[in-house]
């Protein structure tokens, strides 16, 4: 198990843009400003957790197990789920919890809180443990918070959210995503029939941020590398477009929002896929602190 100095260590080393770790969904500016703006229903009421425990998984993703006594009743039906991290404010003496408004979280001076979206890599309900592997870069939200977090320190977790439904009749899988996706097709890989044919294509940014996957007997795994220079979700959109889908599979990708929007119009409009057929999420935004979920 990693500790808390390890981490320090390896934020001050590696100090990348992307990929970014939200997820939830973002209003645009426009949006904020349309007087048509539809109230969203209010997300599940925030779990007061503390950090328990931290583990390197690789050069860029780190793992930290979250634990308290108000994850009691928690239930994570579906792989690929997320749940909303709820983080202290910078500067903050405590941790506050945040009204909903209608459309978003506020704290009562009217600011946005520090939430970020991740998979919940694992629920142990009877330790009262919550997994959540966080990919770190430069400026992140939660990767600052884990440089300067000691064990025992508070946050909070609402969800989970939506997960995905398996088609268990399906002849074949396709997974695709970048590294914010790797905890998602991790949980994917576990539920998949075993009888079935998964293919799985990941975008990692440096070679090192491979890491080994859970076994399914009939996966094929490519980790595809993203040029240098070239824009995240670039390779991953290349890897899709030339990927061989056979009549009837089921596709799921998760990346940068730009890039899955490309990999959307590839499969519903060159392709002609159903949509009934594929789950397309946009993870993270380049040059976007904020969140962007972006369901098919």
């Amino acid at each position: 198990m990693g500790g808390i100095a390890t981490i320090h260590r390896v934020l001050a080393r590696f100090s990348y843009a992307e990929p970014r770790d939200e997820t939830l969904v973002a209003m645009s500016r426009s949006d904020r400003n349309s007087t048509t703006v539809r109230a969203r229903r209010e997300p599940p009421r925030f779990r007061h957790v503390a950090m328990r425990s931290v583990e390197q998984l690789s050069p860029h993703l780190i793992r930290v197990t979250l634990a308290g006594p108000d994850l009691a009743g928690l239930i994570v039906e579906r792989p690929a789920a997320s749940v909303r991290l709820l983080l202290p404010s910078p500067g903050a003496p405590e941790l506050v919890i945040p009204s909903w408004k209608g459309n978003e979280f506020l704290m009562p001076d009217g600011r946005r809180p520090a939430i970020r979206t991740f998979t919940p890599r694992r629920l142990d309900p009877e330790t009262l443990e919550l997994d959540l592997d966080i990919v770190i870069h430069d400026g992140g939200v939660a990767s600052e918070w884990v440089e300067a977090a000691e064990l025992g320190d508070p946050a909070a977790i609402s969800g989970p959210s939506r997960g995905y439904a398996i088609n268990r009749d399906a002849p074949a899988f396709l997974l695709a995503g970048d590294e914010t996706a790797i905890p998602a097709i991790s949980q994917l890989l576990e539920a998949l029939p075993a009888q079935t044919p998964v293919q799985v294509h990941i975008e990692v940014a440096q070679p090192d941020a491979r890491l080994a996957l859970p076994d399914h007997p009939r996966a094929t795994v490519e980790w595809c590398d993203l040029p240098p220079g070239a824009s995240s979700g670039d390779a991953l959109v290349a890897t899709v477009r030339g990927a061989d889908l056979s009549p009837g599979t089921q596709v799921w990708v998760a990346g940068e929002a730009s890039a899955v929007q490309r990999i959307r119009h590839h499969l519903f409009e060159d392709r002609g896929l159903p949509r009934a057929q594929a789950s397309v999420r946009g993870y993270w935004k380049h040059g976007r602190r904020g969140d962007a979920d972006d369901d098919a």
